[in-house]
Parts: C-alpha cells; structure tokens; sequence
C-alpha cells in the first residue's frame, strides 16, 4: 500500500504539471472540494459528489490526505487514504478500510479493505452555473478488494466468501449530480450507485440473495452557515445480498468546519443499520474524519 500510494502521488504530480501550473493554485472557493467520504472519494462523508477534490483550478491541481473513524455500539471503522485533482475535471483516490469488531462473539474480527477510486467531471459547474439550472455531473467508479477476514479463525473462517458473498472484490459505478446555490448558501446532490457491495464491500460482493447490480439511490443537503462552517444530512440505499447480514440504508447529520483550505474537520452523528446477525442491532454513533491538503 505505501509503495502504492507513493507512485500515485507522483504520478498525480506529474499529470497534474501537464494541466496547467507546477503548482497548485488553491483556486477554488473554500469547502468547494468536499470533504473526504468513507470510500476515499470526494463528497459527503457518506456519499460521493459530483465535486473534485482539492482547491485546485481548472488550470492547476490539488490534493489532500484524510482519516476517518467511526465508532458504534459494537463495531469500529477506521479509513486512511489521499485523493488528486486535477484541473478541477479529474479525481483520482486511494483509501484502506479497517473495520473491527468490539463485542462478542465479533471482538476479534477485523476485516481489511482496500479502494481505489476514479471520478470525471462531465458537465455543468457548481460554482460558476449559478444562473443555469443544470448541476455538476460526474460519473465516478470505486474498485475495491477485500483483503481477508482475521479474528474467526476458531470458525473456520478467513475470507468473505465463506460467510456467503459471492466475490472478495468488485466495482462500484455510480453518477452524481450536485448543485450549489450560493445565495441560498445551500448544497444539493443526488447521486445513483451501480453496486453489488455488501457493507461497501467489507463484507464482500454479491450473495445468496442476489448477485446482481442494483441501483441505489444516495442523496446529500448541506447549508453553508458561514464560510468556514457547513451543516448537512445524508442518506445512502444499501443492498441486501447475504443471508448473515441485514443490511439496512446508512443516514448520518454532519458538522463540517474548514478553518483554512489546507484543513477540514468533520463530525457526525451516523446510523449504520444492522451489520450483521450475530450483534442484531442497529448500528449508531460518532463519526469523526480530519482532511489536510491544499
């Protein structure tokens, strides 16, 4: 992974001088790149927008670096991982997942994920179409691979695909339209996911309930309380394709404060649904994500 991420990064420098300046300009308005969502994609923190990450123009680049944890009743979650702009028409990601379990018979589990993620502006834009009624559409695409199943060994248990999932990886496509009315100081997205991801693919792909894509609707609103504090909610549909794990739809209410274009904090209150049979509850609790970058 850190191999990984250090050719990324250089990579993204480079593509990101043959757009426009060697340096990035941070020509963006402030929170206009989102913050980092839980798959590694700029957005919500639970839904990707149609926004490009960074505060890179459309003649320069930007990047960032983000973790997030997430703590319910019985689960943590804890995401790591950077996102490049470029020439505010391109985002490339990379994030790793970790998710573990904190009472039995789960207190050992530990289930690793990793995501790389591609997103293209194809038309419209959310800050300068103020005076138009077409929003910001992207599509995007998040490959993911599940890296195992540690802590069940005494089940026999090492790979998703022994708790019922078809696949250890798989593809989410999905296309986000955001608009943002800046008198009314408020951010609007919908975005439509192509997915057969179990938990987002924590708990692998596909299932005995179904293996097929379905479409899942994923919707953000935000108001902008000032120019470094936004507030908002989300909601995400969520399929339901293993028989162990009663998959519900995920919500969350955020606080996102950016005291400068080079940091972000974000704190939510987020309901994760079930998770899985063995701890049938629903899922609750705080979301807390950092963002550096410029």
């Amino acid at each position: 992974m850190a191999r990984s991420v250090g050719l990324f990064l250089v990579a993204g420098m480079a593509a990101g001088g043959a757009h426009g300046q060697g340096r990035p300009d941070m020509g963006k308005l402030s929170a206009t790149g989102g913050v980092s969502q839980l798959e590694g994609a700029g957005g919500g923190g639970l839904v990707p927008w149609a926004l490009i990450t960074g505060y890179g123009s459309r003649d320069s680049w930007g990047a960032n670096l983000h973790y997030t944890g997430v703590r319910t009743q019985d689960y943590t979650l804890a995401t790591a991982g950077l996102a490049v702009g470029l020439a505010d028409r391109v985002e490339l990601s990379l994030a790793r997942q970790h998710f573990k379990g904190s009472l039995a018979p789960l207190d050992r589990l530990a289930i690793r994920q990793d995501i790389v993620g591609v997103k293209v502006k194809l038309a419209g834009d959310a800050v300068y179409g103020q005076d138009v009624f077409l929003p910001q559409i992207a599509v995007g695409a998040l490959y993911k691979r599940n890296k195992g199943v540690d802590g069940l060994g005494t089940l026999g248990v090492n790979k998703v695909t022994q708790l019922g999932a078809k696949d250890d990886s798989g593809t989410d496509v999905y296309v986000a339209a955001t608009k943002l009315l800046l008198a009314q100081s408020l951010l609007l997205n919908a975005t439509v996911r192509a997915t057969r991801a179990n938990q987002m693919g924590l708990l692998g792909f596909g299932g005995d309930k179904g293996n097929a894509y379905k479409a899942m609707l994923e919707v953000s609103a935000a108001y902008m309380v000032d120019r470094q504090m936004v507030v908002g909610v989300e909601y995400r549909q969520k399929p339901h394709n293993l028989g162990v794990d009663h998959e519900k739809a995920y919500d969350d209410v955020f606080v996102a404060w950016f005291p400068s274009k080079q940091v972000s904090v974000t704190a939510a209150y987020a309901v994760l649904g079930d998770i899985t049979v063995f701890n049938p509850k629903r899922q609750r609790g705080a979301y807390l994500s950092v963002q550096a970058g410029f």
